[in-house]
């Protein structure tokens, strides 16, 4: 795995790079591509996301995004990437770092979504272990965080075969597909007994 460059301008974004993956910040040009396969993978993806609002997938939507996406690289709180398959340059989902706390905390939060055509082939595994090293020893955070329903198996497999550790439940924690729910709460420090690195 390799940074192409350090976090401190969104001209100088890092590009991370793994076994069969490559992950970026997303840009204007992605549009077409990321509401494709989102509008291709709705019914799979909306179980476990917020509501989409009715211009989900609109070009107006997609800019706000990038903005909101933008503001938080410049201000440290957040980071957002497109996964993409090196062999063709597909996109196949994407990984975001939320919520980026300094201070005493020196923690950040772990979402991921993936296109329903290229669930269950371990892309998100492999996305999720490329991007601990960036949090860690890039961004100097000490913990990183992550919540799932208690029914989404494969993201606590994902998750679990990435060392993260389960740490509790979280009652009626997000506002997921309408609904206040539970989650399992999933977490990973840096200095973790046997870190994956």
């Amino acid at each position: 795995m390799a940074f192409l460059r350090s976090v401190s301008a969104l001209d100088a974004q890092p590009h991370l790079y793994g076994n069969g993956l490559y992950m970026r910040l997303p840009g204007s040009n992605d549009y077409a591509e990321w509401a494709e396969l989102r509008a291709r993978s709705r019914r799979f993806l909306t179980r476990w996301e917020p509501t989409w609002a009715n211009d989900e997938l609109t070009r107006t939507a997609y800019r706000r995004r990038l903005r909101q996406y933008q503001k938080e690289w410049r201000e440290e709180a957040g980071y957002a990437f497109f996964i993409y398959r090196s062999q063709d340059h597909r996109l196949v989902g994407g990984l975001s770092l939320s919520n980026v706390r300094r201070g005493v905390t020196q923690a950040c939060t772990l979402g991921y979504w993936m296109g329903e055509t290229f669930a269950g082939q371990g892309f998100m595994s492999q996305a999720v272990r490329m991007v601990i090293p960036f949090v860690f020893e890039q961004l100097w955070l000490h913990r990183l965080e992550a919540a799932c329903l208690p029914d989404n198996t494969a993201s606590m497999r994902v998750l679990e075969g990435n060392g993260f550790h389960r740490e509790g439940l979280a009652l009626r924690y997000l506002k997921i597909d309408g609904a206040w729910q539970d989650h399992c709460l999933y977490g990973l420090v840096s200095d973790s007994p046997g870190r994956r690195a």
